[in-house]
């Protein structure tokens, strides 16, 4: 069982910034896909960005160029550096790892409101 604590959100004018971090309690080398969604009042929950193992990445078209995504497997520990803030990043931001290969896992983090006020 892998425990996720996401830290780093708040309050944040638009234009600023902030950095989102997550702490699992375990290895995370084993999960190939780590990765960051989102989920604003009356939305689903999206996909922001992920990154596999081997460094590749994916990004939501909506912040690509403004957010990158990253991962320090010696701290156990994914980040989301998220620049340019808009209004419409406001929501709840989720941490997720999963594993894709036998033994598939999949743990999510408690998440981290991001609120952007102009």
């Amino acid at each position: 069982q892998v425990q996720l604590v996401e830290s780093g959100g708040g309050l944040v004018q638009a234009g600023g910034s902030l950095r989102l971090s997550c702490a699992a309690s375990g290895a995370i080398f084993s999960f190939n896909v780590m990765g960051w969604y989102r989920q604003a009042p009356g939305k689903q929950r999206e996909l922001v960005a992920a990154i596999t193992n081997g460094g590749g990445t994916n990004y939501n078209d909506s912040v690509k160029g403004r957010f990158t995504i990253s991962r320090d497997n010696a701290k156990n520990t994914l980040y989301l550096q998220m620049n340019s803030l808009k209004l419409e990043d406001t929501a709840v931001y989720y941490c997720n790892v999963k594993r894709t290969i036998w033994p598939v896992s999949n743990y999510w983090g408690q998440g981290t409101q991001v609120t952007v006020f102009s």
